[in-house]
C-alpha cells in the first residue's frame, strides 16, 4: 500500500507540481486548494502525513493543523511557508509540526524531509495515525472499537465505532448527516438514515456516564458531539 499524503496548497501551480513530483516518487497524493477542502479530505480519508501551506485565505494552515491534531494527535505535519520569522516557526512547532519547508520549495529537499519525518514517526514503517481520542472523561480507541471511562470499558460494534469516530473528527462542530452517511454507509436513503439514528441513540447511552458529553441533533443538518469543558 502506498503512503497516503494530504497536500493543502492554494497556489495552483505549486500544488500541481508537488502532487506530480511526489506521485512520481511513489506516494499517493490528495491535493486540496484551500483549508476547508483540506479538512474535508482529511475527514473522509486516511493519511500517513499532511503537508500544509501556512498562508491561505479562509482557514489558514495553523487552524487546519489544530483541527487535524485534535482528531489525530500523532499525525505527522510538514508546513510550507514563505515566512521565516522565529515567532511563526515556533507557533508551528507548538502546534505539533514535525518540520518546516521554506518557499520557494525545492522538491528534492521536501522529499528528503518527508522521508525523515515518516521514519521518525514510526521507525521501520510508514507512520500510523493515532487511534485514541479523548471525549470528556472517556477514551475512545477507534482501532480496537473500545470506549473507556475510569476502569470500565465498552466494546463497540464496527458501525458504532465508525459513527463515533466521524463525530470525533467534527468534535464541537456540525458533522453533516449526508456526509456521514456517504462516508460510512456509502449512500443516503431512508433506510440508512434510520439505521444511523439507531446508532446515534446507542452511542448516547454509551456516553451517558459523563454529563458533559452529549450528541446534539441539529434538525435537517446533522449532529454535534459536544463536550462541555467548563
Amino acid at each position: 500500500m502506498k503512503t497516503q499524503i494530504l497536500l493543502v496548497e492554494d497556489n495552483e501551480r505549486l500544488g500541481y507540481v508537488l502532487r506530480e513530483y511526489l506521485s512520481m516518487k511513489g506516494f499517493e497524493v490528495s491535493w486540496a486548494s484551500d483549508g476547508q477542502q483540506g479538512l474535508e479530505l482529511f475527514q473522509q480519508h486516511s493519511f500517513h502525513l499532511c503537508i500544509l501551506d501556512v498562508m491561505m485565505p479562509g482557514m489558514d494552515g495553523y487552524t487546519l493543523a489544530e483541527k487535524i491534531k485534535a482528531a489525530e494527535p500523532a499525525m505527522p505535519l510538514v508546513f510550507l511557508t514563505a515566512r521565516s520569522l522565529k515567532v511563526d516557526v515556533l507557533k508551528g512547532f507548538n502546534l505539533g509540526a514535525d518540520d518546516y519547508v521554506k518557499k520557494p520549495v525545492d522538491e528534492e529537499e521536501l522529499l528528503a524531509r518527508i522521508n525523515a519525518v515518516l521514519k521518525r514517526a514510526t521507525p521501520g514503517k510508514a507512520a500510523e495515525p493515532s487511534d485514541t481520542i479523548r471525549i470528556g472523561k472517556y477514551l475512545f480507541d477507534a482501532k480496537n472499537q473500545q470506549l473507556t471511562i475510569g476502569d470500565k470499558s465498552q466494546l463497540l460494534t464496527k458501525k458504532e465505532a465508525e459513527v463515533l469516530h466521524f463525530l470525533c473528527l467534527h468534535m464541537d462542530e456540525l458533522a453533516p448527516r449526508t456526509k456521514m452517511l456517504q462516508a460510512i454507509w456509502g449512500k443516503s436513503d431512508f433506510f440508512t438514515r434510520k439505521s444511523m439514528d439507531v446508532f446515534i441513540s446507542k452511542l448516547r447511552k454509551h456516553l451517558a456516564e459523563d454529563e458533559q458529553v452529549q450528541i446534539v441533533n441539529v434538525h435537517g443538518s446533522g449532529f454535534i458531539l459536544r463536550v462541555d469543558r467548563g
